[in-house]
């Protein structure tokens, strides 16, 4: 395994973007940026042995500064959406940037994804680190964040998540990587499998009304393989909301949270997390433009399987909650494993 670092551009301020790129044996390969603690690129063998890049990316920081839509970025404070672009904490209101309609959005105007990180490597991959300052984006507290990426030579990207706040304050920390396990053109052919009974319920601008419905009998449901594509269009009230297609939390079984595997390339990846749920987008507002080395990035070119607690969760009684508290200490731990079809192993978790 080795690690090495390049210049990939400059912000449109000057600022400098450096790129590490992680060898861990031929064919497989993650490169993180500092801009956003991004994943710009990870690539897996594919049956033949050939490196296969599984996730959109673009090629310079300018057009990440440019893009809108998080891809490969970490994101907070707060994944997902807060209704209201508001919320009450310790008898305080602390209102927030409304950046998706009514609503907050992925941590704001200027979230995670949109800033500068320390990243160094470690003894088996890239730690990118920052301070989130008390008032930033609206948020309380100073919050000290670590987000670890780990590449086995197995084919396993773990992607570890550590907070610590000064003051009582809401974090809720995920991964916006498009995965497309062909490398490219459309997911709907790609098989997926979530272990999941329930899904939230999401209202006209898709959020989160705090009821979970049962995935039996609709287009939700899962827990058996079905492609993506199979039902993404059917005349159900929860993909007529104003998504466009999934754009939905599912309340996790266990840690096993999902199974995606390439219609083409034959790639497995499994998804195990420590988080209650995750959110299931299938790119339905991704602008069709062009990615890494020129490759066309399209709507439904990919999905998102986005570990996390609940949107609107601190507004959705029973929901788990999102406060961190003074002198406590956020760990949370996301798992992408990777193989190929004929050698997957199932499990639930």
């Amino acid at each position: 395994m080795s690690v090495s670092t390049f210049p990939f551009g400059a912000l449109s301020d000057g600022t400098p973007v450096t790129a590490a790129r992680l060898d861990v044996r031929p064919g497989l390969s993650l490169t993180v940026l500092d801009y956003g603690a991004t994943i710009q690129s990870l690539c897996v063998p594919g049956a033949d042995g050939k490196p296969v890049d599984v996730v959109l990316g673009y090629d310079s920081a300018e057009l990440y500064e440019a893009g809108h839509d998080y891809i490969g970025a970490t994101i907070g404070r707060v994944g997902n959406r807060i209704g209201g672009a508001r919320f009450s904490l310790n008898g305080t209101e602390y209102r927030l940037a409304k950046n998706d309609g009514e609503n907050h959005l992925h941590g704001g105007k200027r979230g995670f994804d949109r800033r500068m990180w320390d990243m160094r490597a470690s003894d088996d991959g890239v730690v990118c680190e920052r301070l989130s300052p008390d008032g930033e984006e609206g948020y309380p507290g100073d919050l000290r964040v670590r987000v670890s990426f780990t590449l086995s030579a197995d084919g396993a990207l773990k992607i570890a998540y550590d907070a610590e706040t000064s003051a009582d304050t809401l974090v809720n920390l995920t991964n916006h990587s498009y995965f497309n396990l062909n490398g490219g053109g459309s997911a709907l052919g790609h098989s997926l499998t979530v272990y999941a009974d329930r899904f939230c319920e999401n209202d006209a601008c898709c959020l989160p009304t705090g009821a979970l419905l049962d995935v039996g009998g609709t287009p939700f449901d899962f827990r058996s393989a079905k492609t993506l594509g199979a039902e993404i269009d059917a005349d159900h009230p929860q993909l007529r909301c104003g998504c466009g297609g999934y754009d939905h939390s599912f309340d996790l079984c266990g840690r096993r949270a999902a199974v995606l595997c390439g219609d083409r390339s034959g790639i497995v990846m499994t998804v195990d997390t420590d988080m209650p749920a995750m959110q299931l987008y299938t790119a339905n507002g991704l602008s069709p433009q062009t990615g890494k080395a020129g490759g066309r990035m399209e709507t439904r070119g990919a999905v998102c399987l986005e570990t996390q607690l609940h949107p609107n969760a601190l507004r959705c009684y029973g929901f788990p909650s999102p406060v961190l508290r003074a002198g406590t200490k956020l760990h949370s731990e996301t798992v992408y494993s990777f193989a190929h079809k004929e050698n997957q192993q199932d499990g639930t978790g």
